[in-house]
């Protein structure tokens, strides 16, 4: 075994265990997914390996909305992670950077930091928010919420700040339209472009029997 594979096994080792009680759509089954979907992508993209890996791994180790919205603690937890294991500083800024800019945070945020890597794994991290598995996360958060399934009462905003998107309550429908339904068209990569489309398109039907059933319609 070479030292990176090494390493990369003592990161699956730790995520497994940090994760171990986590909600079933950010549990070490999400990040396996995602890990799959960052090796998938970076087959096409001149990236380096070792960071898009370690990124991957370790880009939910501390979701911040299991932490009352605290967004320093899971650079904090993977920066220790790997000091400890003596992973140079340049990939630990990198992959730290990555972790702090990943995520869709609403209110139409900019993001401050851009690399190839990054892209690589925001990608990777969107795909499983889309699609069968996006739509049954979806549905497994709001039920871990207590949220509504739907209330046609209640429109998607989408002019949200992002306190307000974080702070939202709305039933889980809403979620399609004030992000899931969004993602196709802010991937980075061609790879993950073409899978988007796919999955995308599994939702938009989704929905329309969603709809269909809902209001009793054949």
């Amino acid at each position: 075994m070479t030292l990176e594979e090494d390493l990369i096994a003592k990161t699956i080792a730790f995520v497994k265990a940090t994760l171990s009680n986590a909600e079933g759509g950010h549990d070490w089954f999400h990040i396996e997914r995602v890990y799959k979907n960052t090796l998938l992508i970076a087959q096409h993209e001149n990236a380096d390996h070792l960071t898009v890996t370690l990124g991957a791994l370790l880009h939910d180790i501390a979701d911040s909305k299991f932490y009352n919205g605290d967004e320093t603690l899971g650079p904090k937890l993977a920066y220790d992670f790997l000091s400890k294991h003596n992973v140079a500083p340049e990939t630990i800024a990198h992959v730290v950077n990555i972790i702090t800019h990943i995520s869709f945070k609403g209110g139409n945020e900019s993001q401050t930091f851009k690399s190839l890597e990054l892209d690589i794994v925001q990608d990777a991290d969107r795909l499983d928010a889309i699609g069968a598995i996006g739509i049954a996360r979806c549905f497994n958060y709001g039920g871990f919420k207590n949220r509504a399934l739907y209330n046609p009462e209640i429109t998607p905003n989408l002019n949200m700040s992002k306190a307000e998107y974080k702070a939202s309550t709305a039933p889980s429908i809403n979620h399609f339209y004030e992000k899931l339904l969004l993602l196709k068209d802010r991937m980075h990569t061609q790879t993950g472009k073409a899978i988007a489309e796919q999955r995308h398109a599994f939702m938009v039907l989704y929905l329309e029997h969603f709809y269909k059933e809902w209001n009793g319609e054949a």
